[in-house]
């Protein structure tokens, strides 16, 4: 009994708000002009308020009317307002079908999944009270039937009946909903040029035409209330009937309405959308997909359980409970990254950095090493060639091969092993000996000069081989952080996966367009119209997907026409087709990426 009395205080007060309305607007048309008087001033900036509070986005399909036509009117026109009725009619419809449609995908996922994922969903994703309730089910199912595949069989059955039943009211209410868009739509598209040419001809009867849509509406759902009143099985009160506000007593048949005339029926249309949205939002409620929190409410139990304990162990080993531990390790932990900075950033950057500005320095130290060796040489050289001459009694040339004079010298020196003691005392052998080992020096230093030249040349090597863990943390970081900020994966978002969801949208579209077409050669006027409007909604999806990505490249000019031409009612399919084909070939937003993001 408290759903009648409601429903009859809302048409009390709907009634009550229609007349004030109505008598508003007969106090303003004895005014002179309300552009000439301060309370006219607010009157259009109270409606003006009411139309932006009424739109739930700001980017949406445009009107099917001649791009010149909003131009044509002044803002304070009538003609004006009522496109402006007109887009917000449209901005309603499609907020809604989109609220449909995203609760139709989760159902439709759920009744596509397997038996044993329908009984998880049933038990597990539907919240404490449906976890308790389900598990108690299948015990007393599994007792009276005596076998746990019955037990889960019957509870599956359960499981596809409710989803099934959530898929069919959500089914029909697409179907009503996008109906009278596409009504709406072509509606609109048939009398674009008269509205153009002859305004106040046009406007009563596209208001009238509206109007009746309106009733068609209620109908359509009212029929669908009826059934659902009769058998369905959803939990709590079911939804009120809706009923829409008819044409006020106004010269329907005349050629020419007042001004206050289409002022009444504008709110008499506001009003039917409100009390539209508040049917489809009570009715939707009832049968939405559950929310993040229901879904995945075990995991965040378990979290909040391991939290819990994680904070127990904490405060046992804090000061509160008279212990350091927490104390020491925050200690240690600062002393390992500062350790850890030093190791493996400051001291590998400074190294580089004395590596990269300190060159002439270390190539004047190499010239000082270089010159020890040259003097060893020379040393060696003379040494060699003193021995020479005085070995084989003839006057050497002062370039002469150190390797030459070595041969003679080591010829020597096996000749004088042959009698070493007399050869020590007496003879060249420690001549010869003190050669060799200054040949040993001079080997020696030019093995240590190469090897500190190779030293380095890689010491900016062993400065990033330092600063590789640095270098590896900082990348893994930064991938976080660039996947954090790209997690949007809708159309409008950025990203590989966001431009996938673009031109699948063209996909949609282009299957759109050929069920539209296959129900338009059976015959089916009805289908067919439901399914023109499902492909103005995803029109209007592609609309807001791709406009700023397009803005920023230039090409919206003529991405928007080829949407405005791709909803247009009267175009060839066989054009549209085209349409969509260039589409996914010419402009950047849904062109395929070329690597991964």
């Amino acid at each position: 009994m408290a759903a009648p009395s409601g429903s009859e205080a809302k048409d009390v007060k709907t009634l009550i708000s229609l007349y004030s309305n109505y008598l508003w607007n007969r106090v303003f048309s004895f005014l002179p002009s309300p552009d000439l008087n301060f309370l006219g001033r607010i009157s259009n900036l109270y409606r003006q308020t009411a139309r932006a509070k009424s739109r739930r986005r700001r980017t949406s399909l445009p009107l099917p009317l001649p791009s010149t036509s909003r131009d044509s009117f002044g803002v304070s026109s009538e003609a004006s307002k009522v496109f402006d009725v007109l887009e917000d009619i449209l901005d309603h419809v499609f907020f809604n079908l989109h609220n449909i449609q995203k609760n139709l995908q989760f159902w439709q996922s759920r009744a596509e999944a397997s038996n044993a994922r329908k009984v998880y969903f049933m038990i597990c994703e539907r919240g404490p009270l449906a976890f308790f309730g389900g598990t108690i089910q299948l015990i007393r199912e599994y007792v009276a039937e005596g076998s746990s595949m019955d037990a889960m069989e019957h509870l599956c059955h359960s499981a596809s009946a409710h989803i099934s039943e959530r898929i069919a009211i959500l089914t029909s209410l697409r179907y009503s909903l996008a109906t009278f868009l596409a009504q709406v739509y072509m509606e609109v598209d048939r009398f674009g040029e008269e509205l153009v040419k002859n305004p106040e001809k046009s406007l009563p009867s596209l208001l009238i035409t509206i109007n009746g849509l309106f009733s068609k509406l209620q109908s359509s759902i009212g029929h669908l209330h009826a059934t659902r009143q009769i058998d369905s099985s959803v939990d709590g009160s079911y939804s009120f009937p809706l009923m829409f506000e008819n044409l006020p007593e106004v010269n329907q048949e005349g050629s020419q309405w007042t001004d206050c005339e289409i002022r009444d029926v504008i709110n008499l249309i506001y009003q039917n959308l409100q009390k539209l949205d508040s049917y489809l939002c009570s009715l939707v409620a009832k049968h939405h997909k559950p929310r993040k929190v229901t879904l995945y409410w075990m995991h965040y139990t378990c979290g909040a359980v391991g939290i819990s304990i994680c904070s127990l162990w904490l405060l046992r080993h804090s000061r509160v409970m008279g212990s350091s531990d927490i104390d020491n390790w925050i200690h240690e932990a600062r002393d390992s990254t500062v350790s850890f900075w030093k190791d493996h950033v400051e001291q590998p950057i400074l190294s580089i950095r004395d590596e990269l500005f300190e060159t002439f320095r270390k190539r004047h130290k190499g010239v000082m090493e270089l010159e020890e060796v040259n003097l060893t040489a020379n040393s060696l050289h003379r040494m060699l060639l003193a021995f020479s001459e005085q070995t084989k009694g003839q006057k050497f040339h002062e370039n002469a091969s150190d390797q030459e004079m070595l041969e003679i010298v080591m010829a020597r020196y096996e000749k004088e092993l042959m009698h070493p003691i007399q050869s020590l005392v007496g003879g060249e052998l420690a001549r010869a000996l003190l050669i060799q080992i200054q040949k040993l020096k001079l080997d020696i230093e030019t093995a240590m000069l190469e090897l500190d030249q190779i030293l380095r040349a890689n010491e900016i090597n062993f400065a990033i081989l330092a600063a590789l863990p640095a270098f590896f943390l900082s990348l893994i970081l930064i991938m976080l952080v660039r996947a954090w900020l790209k997690q949007d994966t809708r159309a409008e978002g950025r990203g590989r996966i966001a431009r996938i969801q673009r031109r699948l949208l063209i996909v949609e579209v282009e299957r759109r367009i050929m069920q539209f077409q296959t129900c338009l050669d059976q015959g089916l006027e009805n289908d067919a119209q439901s399914m023109y409007g499902l492909l103005l909604y995803s029109l209007d999806h592609l609309y807001r997907s791709v406009e700023r990505h397009a803005k920023a490249t230039g090409e919206w000019p003529w991405l928007r026409e080829d949407i405005r031409d791709l909803g247009k009612p009267g175009l060839q399919i066989t054009y549209k087709l085209t349409i969509t084909s260039r589409m996914e070939r010419v402009y950047d937003c849904l062109l395929p990426s070329t690597k991964r993001q």
